[in-house]
């Protein structure tokens, strides 16, 4: 069953969940294959329609993709500059960038728990990434990831948009038997949420973001 959200509210309050994943409930498989179906609808290049899901549930699988997901996260983190040096002066943006810090770090240390791990994936004909098309050949996926975050969210499921699995992408291929010619885009841990309190995040103003004819 779906929610009774309006397109706008889907499109406004579809946020990465983290430590509102229900790490006890299982998602049923036919669910997930719902979502990864509507995904199929998305937009790709030349309609070449090259997307590949790997739907990861088995517990020890999970573990070795978020000990890998874990140990990027922390060496992510410490490289990072503090929010008070990126975001001089703006309280507001230094408090939501603490929360989200904070909330990631949930993430990373419960990711093994997560019931599903789904990694939106692409084939690339002749398995090598071409230079200077890489817009197009991310543009062939990421909608439909999105598209994918979209429809769970509409069934009560959380997911949270990650891409820390890719410094070890190639360990984690190997791992799961993905062959050399499909590239990961992306990672989405999945699980029902808790509460339904979602609402739309703070942004800059339309005005600051938007150049008429020119910058």
């Amino acid at each position: 069953m779906t929610s009774e959200l309006t397109l706008d509210e889907l499109l406004t309050t579809t946020r990465s969940v983290r430590k509102r994943l229900d790490l006890t409930r299982p998602v049923p498989e036919e669910l997930i294959r719902e979502c990864i179906e509507i995904s199929t609808q998305a937009p790709t290049g030349s309609n070449s329609q090259g997307w590949h899901w790997i739907v990861v549930t088995d517990p020890e699988l999970r573990k070795q993709i978020a000990d890998y997901y874990r140990k990027s996260f922390y060496a992510y983190r410490s490289a990072g500059k503090p929010a008070e040096e990126l975001y001089k002066g703006d309280d507001d943006r230094i408090a939501q960038q603490g929360r989200v810090v904070d909330s990631a770090t949930y993430l990373a240390d419960h990711m093994h728990e997560v019931p599903a791990l789904v990694i939106a994936a692409i084939h690339v004909p002749g398995g090598t990434l071409p230079p200077g098309t890489q817009a197009g050949l991310w543009g062939s996926l990421l909608p439909a990831a999105w598209s994918y975050a979209l429809a769970a969210r509409a069934r009560g499921l959380g997911t949270a948009w990650t891409t820390l699995h890719l410094p070890y992408e190639e360990d984690i291929k190997k791992l799961l038997g993905i062959p050399d010619n499909i590239y990961t885009g992306v990672l989405l841990p999945t699980a029902y949420y808790t509460g339904d309190t979602f609402k739309p995040a703070k942004r800059p103003p339309v005005e600051t973001i938007i150049h008429r004819d020119r910058w």
